[in-house]
């Protein structure tokens, strides 16, 4: 099976569906988005790294920035923060350049290393889109921590390529039911940037959107 561009959901959205379910759907189905001092700090980061005039050859490594990429197969598209490209023995050709080369995506994060595994999945999702648009194979990226200014090598493993394509499978059944998960709150609410959107509606209507469209009802009146 193959998804239409149509149907493709954003690689960005897999850091929110690991975090919380209910968050991901608030915003890539019901479209809800609120700022906070998190999300502020990671455009800021995300605008140096994705700054599209600036392509850096250095020898025997090419850095492209903001490279677009998609799946057909998975229905994702979005953008990798950095690829290099260095340059091997046995590798992939390039368009204008000589000699071949391997792949190595990077992705950029404000804070520092989490026990838990949404950057890799999103770093994961980035290498599948590239193999399949470059017709190879990529073992290993990175993830750039802001905080601790370096990197963490993530090797994509089987296990790690499996509960990425899971959960991208998941995520378009969310998206094909227009499913929104009830409130589950925890500890992780307090840095959410949506708290004030969704945690006082507990349950109370069948969404977000319909709650807030009948506050501004209320207020016409």
């Amino acid at each position: 099976m193959e998804y239409s561009e149509d149907d493709y959901l954003m690689i960005s959205g897999i850091q929110h569906f690991k975090f919380c379910r209910r968050q991901w759907a608030l915003i890539h189905i019901e479209q809800q988005w609120n700022e906070n001092e998190h999300t502020v700090i990671g455009e800021l980061m995300h605008k140096r790294a994705h700054d599209r005039y600036i392509t850096e050859k250095r020898k025997d490594l090419l850095t492209v920035r903001a490279l677009p990429v998609s799946s057909r197969r998975l229905g994702i598209s979005g953008e990798c923060d950095i690829v290099e490209f260095h340059k091997v023995e046995d590798g992939i050709k390039l368009h204008g350049h000589r000699g071949q080369y391997k792949i190595y995506p990077v992705e950029y994060k404000k804070g520092r290393p989490k026990l838990t595994s949404e950057d890799k999945l999103q770093l994961t999702a980035q290498a599948l889109c590239l193999e399949e648009m470059f017709s190879t194979s990529i073992t290993e990226g990175a993830i750039y921590y802001g905080e601790t200014k370096r990197r963490e090598t993530v090797i994509l493993d089987e296990s790690l390529r499996r509960e990425t394509e899971d959960i991208i499978k998941e995520m378009h059944e969310y998206f094909q039911r227009r499913y929104t998960p009830k409130v589950r709150a925890g500890k992780a609410c307090n840095s959410c940037s949506l708290k004030d959107i969704c945690l006082p509606r507990l349950n109370k209507t069948t969404t977000v959107k319909k709650y807030i469209d009948d506050a501004l009802q209320e207020d016409l009146r």
